[in-house]
């Protein structure tokens, strides 16, 4: 009886190299499609060394310097509107009547304030003191970084706050609100409840330096 050989497969691939090399392609190149794919579904939603959030973060742009002086020229604009169209003068008190006498001493302090100032800015000022005092009061630790904080989420731009520093418990500051000519500057105390807000002169032109307020 005639026996069959049954062909050995194993030595017929290995006699076949460029099957096996074949078979290796095909399945490098599923793999780099695979890759490939994942890749470009990261990429849609970020990176794996940078998540999507912070991809988008990177995005917004902070506001430019004009967008902030837009912003602060409209918030100064908003609070003169609050002022009366007739502001009163502010023409020196006559010193003969007994009850304007008896105001000379507690006025004296603010007294070349109100003669430097022109109408417009001397009433702004008594609207800008307000706002400020009262958003001050409510701070329990009044320090540079706290003030500064509350300057600005009332509208008053870091390039517009001067000589921020504190002494103890008291933070003092300086705001520059010239505009059009306008002379108007704060001075400012932070200390809680004994917080101050005045209103002072700064130069017409120039730089402003908190040394050269008029009082």
């Amino acid at each position: 009886m005639r026996m069959t050989r049954i062909p050995d497969l194993t030595s017929t691939v290995a006699r076949s190299p460029r099957r096996w090399r074949l078979a290796l392609a095909v399945t490098a190149l599923a793999a780099l499609a695979l890759t490939a794919c994942g890749t470009e579904t990261t990429s849609a939603a970020g990176s794996h060394g940078k998540p999507a959030d912070a991809v988008s973060a990177e995005r917004t742009e902070a506001p430019s310097d004009s967008d902030q002086q837009a912003a602060f020229t409209a918030m100064l604009n908003k609070v003169a509107r609050s002022c009366p169209s007739d502001a009163p003068s502010k023409e020196p008190l006559p010193t003969d009547d007994p009850a304007t006498d008896a105001l000379e001493g507690p006025r004296a302090p603010t007294r070349a304030v109100e003669l430097e100032l022109d109408a417009a800015d001397w009433c702004a000022s008594t609207l800008h003191e307000e706002r400020i005092t009262q958003a001050l009061l409510g701070l329990a630790d009044p320090t540079p970084d706290q003030v500064q904080k509350t300057l600005n989420d009332l509208g008053y731009i870091d390039e517009r706050i001067h000589g921020l520093k504190q002494s103890g418990a008291t933070t003092r500051f300086f705001l520059d609100l010239r505009v059009k000519g306008g002379r108007l500057c704060m001075d400012g105390s932070a200390a809680g409840e004994e917080t101050i807000v005045d209103a002072c002169v700064a130069p017409e032109t120039g730089p402003f330096t908190p040394s050269r307020r008029t009082r």
